[in-house]
């Protein structure tokens, strides 16, 4: 029989496509996003803002892709992606995007939106690496723009880890729009989720706007968990890649 590792690691990265645009919907650059998120290397992918469909771009963009923005990001590279939807428009629709390199055994995109507001959703996977023993439960996430529907939504995350087999590790990561530092403490408190950079510095990092950033909006959490190298990639190629500076970090399982 075969014994399962007793230490093994991934890399997480996170980052808010922009839709597969420059700042201000300049410039198409989704080949070239694509091209950095794999110098990277990483195991699993977190996105947000991006695309599933849209019927007027695909006739009137150069290079737009035949495939979904998520399919096309995750090429050759990625074994297995989830997509879930919550924006929902005439032309077509986006939302959060997880690629891995293992298997997602399962996935659910839960609706966390808060009254008439924009719709949020916490995409939920449960990856299964062969190494390991038990799952690793994925979260990509994009919370509201305004304080007391982030709050809501915080509780709702919490709720939904709080569900989790207590021992199994838990990575949470995504654009929280959250510059005002008020979701480490509840995350904490409710649900045992620790914030890395936090952790490693004492604050999140400064991801936006990645050229010059300034509020810290991303983030990675963990629980049962570890985490090494947390960085946070604001130089090129990254600057005109995302509105967001992308966030990756070893994490330790």
């Amino acid at each position: 029989m075969t014994q399962k590792s007793p230490s093994f690691s991934l890399t997480v990265l996170t980052i808010n496509t922009h839709k597969g645009f420059t700042a201000f919907n300049r410039r198409f650059i989704l080949p070239e996003l694509r091209d950095a998120v794999r110098t990277v290397g990483a195991d699993i992918v977190c996105l947000q803002e991006v695309l599933g469909a849209h019927e007027v771009h695909s006739l009137k963009v150069e290079n737009w892709p035949d495939s979904s923005h998520y399919e096309f990001l995750a090429d050759s590279m990625w074994n297995d992606y989830a997509y879930g939807r919550n924006a929902v428009y005439p032309e077509g629709h986006h939302g959060n995007a997880l690629l891995s390199r293992y298997p997602i055994e399962h996935y659910e995109n839960r609706d966390i939106s808060v009254g008439e507001s924009e719709k949020r959703g916490l995409l939920c996977c449960r990856i299964v690496p062969p190494e390991l023993a038990t799952p690793v439960h994925a979260v990509c996430v994009h919370l509201g723009l305004r304080e007391a529907h982030r709050q809501a939504q915080l509780a709702m995350l919490s709720d939904w880890v709080n569900q989790l087999p207590e021992n199994e590790p838990v990575v949470v990561a995504g654009d929280f729009n959250d510059w005002r530092l008020r979701a480490n403490y509840p995350l904490k408190k409710l649900a045992g989720l620790e914030e890395i950079f936090t952790r490693a510095t004492g604050r999140p990092a400064r991801t936006f706007p990645a050229k010059f950033p300034l509020l810290r909006l991303d983030r990675i959490y963990v629980k049962n968990a570890h985490a090494s190298h947390p960085a946070t990639l604001a130089l090129k190629p990254w600057r005109h890649l995302s509105d967001h500076a992308p966030l990756s970090a070893e994490i330790h399982l």
